[in-house]
């Protein structure tokens, strides 16, 4: 099978959220079961062509490949566009006023592609808005185009609070007329939105986990466009995604102080010292560490964490946070910092080293999110051997099941009403379990055991292709 995967951004060459970890490994799990796999996205000026030893194929395409691998990756060069820009879609949280025109240009060049190479994909595999507009522009523009006879197109949602909206006077800048700014195509109260093309004219509709397809159906995660979703809920699929354990292995991670396995698990407590010694915390192997990184917004549980978070520093444990988003909460947890320093690490901010070793450092993993479309800090936390601290939703709910101390079902701590109230119980239920040592041992033995790599998820986006082809 032929597929052109399109993705505004890619792992390692340039990444603000999942989505790139996603386009980074799921391409490379694809080729792996014997798929003809190709990359598309935009050449950033952070994409160096001598790092990454890329060649220009012609006047508007590098090519070079995903590291690990031998899957093909283009990059569309626009120097207007991408290449004269520090960020990827904003600078200082506002977004760039051309917005629309850039991926507009990146979605017609994409088509134009792979024409000119004459290699015609029977997948295109768009993700997010950014490349929504290749289903209206497949369907209308090319719609009696043979060569794209038989091309068919899925639509992956990562995130529904980003649709992609822009003031309907730029419509004709996408080259489509004004047929396509009617309610069931383009328009969005009164706007465009790039989203709606990969909703309405995409043959099959997914998105990252099977709970969050069904809760994009529902007036509190539709963001305005449940109604469409549930008139297509026949065309629309969940599937969780992977983790690419050649990335993610505490066994082989070259940024964490000491390597260690499920047979080796006594290493995993001098990653713990080194965690507390780089935050200033006390020094305990006992003491229980609970990792965070987040965006430090609502979406991320930011509001209900701080109401639970002088309760949980009244217990007998040490909450490490990476991250960095809303003022309100840098203030907040700066204030908690002074007024816990042996039990409060702050690090506003990102960094990639350091994230590593809350992972390999920490004991437990804290996602109290309002929703998450699938998660991957509970994937790599697990593989970590860290237990997982999360509310009911998307693809956390699909992943992490609450763990029974008298059974030992279960692999995470989950609550499931959206308040402080609940969040300090999963709290203090995991601290409970921590205390048990051959059961916490073995929970932790259970979590690093569980598999969800690439290979299994690749296998049910397969699936999800053939059905598209057979529609």
């Amino acid at each position: 099978m032929k597929v052109l995967f399109v993705s505004p951004e890619v792992v390692p060459f340039a990444k603000t959220g999942g989505l790139a970890d996603v386009a980074g490994a799921l391409p490379k799990a694809l080729e792996e079961l014997g798929h003809d796999v190709r990359v598309f996205m935009p050449r950033y000026k952070k994409i160096d062509p001598i790092k990454f030893n890329l060649k220009k194929l012609n006047a508007e395409t590098f090519e070079g490949k995903i590291p690990g691998s031998d899957v093909p990756i283009y990059f569309y060069e626009n120097e207007n566009y991408f290449g004269g820009r520090d960020e990827l879609y904003q600078v200082k949280g506002v977004d760039y006023e051309d917005n629309l025109e850039r991926f507009a240009a990146f979605c017609q060049a994409a088509l134009r592609f792979v024409k000119e190479q004459n290699w015609r994909p029977d997948i295109i595999h768009c993700n997010d808005w950014q490349s929504g507009l290749i289903a209206v522009y497949l369907k209308v523009s090319y719609g009696n185009d043979p060569f794209f006879k038989g091309t068919k197109l899925v639509y992956s949602v990562h995130n529904m609070g980003y649709l992609g909206t822009f003031p309907k006077k730029k419509l004709p800048l996408t080259g489509l007329g004004w047929d396509q700014f009617v309610p069931d195509k383009l328009e969005f109260w009164d706007k465009i939105a790039l989203s709606k093309a990969g909703f309405v004219y995409a043959d099959l509709i997914n998105t990252v986990s099977e709970t969050y397809a069904k809760e994009i159906q529902t007036e509190e995660y539709g963001h305005g466009l449940d109604g469409l979703l549930r008139a297509r809920s026949k065309d629309v699929y969940g599937i969780v995604n992977g983790l690419d354990y050649d990335l993610w292995n505490p066994a082989t991670d070259p940024k964490i102080p000491e390597n260690y396995s499920p047979t080796k698990l006594a290493a995993k407590s001098e990653d713990k010292l080194e965690l507390q010694l780089k935050n200033g915390l006390p020094a305990k192997k006992t003491t229980p560490v609970i990792g965070m990184i987040t965006r430090l917004a609502d979406q991320k549980g930011l509001d209900i964490l701080a109401e639970a978070l002088p309760e949980i520093m009244k217990l007998d444990c040490q909450f490490v946070v990476l991250g960095t988003g809303d003022l309100k909460y840098h203030e907040l947890l700066t204030r908690l910092k002074n007024e816990f320093p042996e039990h409060v690490g702050l690090n506003l901010g990102f960094d990639a080293a350091l994230a590593q070793l809350i992972y390999a450092g920490s004991d437990m993993f804290m996602m109290p999110s309002r929703y998450e479309p699938c998660g991957l800090g509970q994937l790599i936390s697990f593989k970590y051997g860290v237990v997982p601290i999360v509310r009911k939703t998307g693809g956390l709910a699909d992943t992490v099941h609450n763990f029974d101390l008298k059974t030992g079902a279960g692999d995470g701590f989950v609550f499931e009403e959206y308040s402080s109230a609940a969040l300090l119980d999963a709290v203090k239920r995991a601290l409970v379990a921590y205390k048990n040592k051959t059961a916490w041992k073995k929970l932790v033995k259970k979590v690093m055991n569980l598999d969800y790599s690439w290979n299994t998820s690749a296998k049910e986006y397969v699936n999800l292709y053939d059905k598209a082809l057979a529609g």
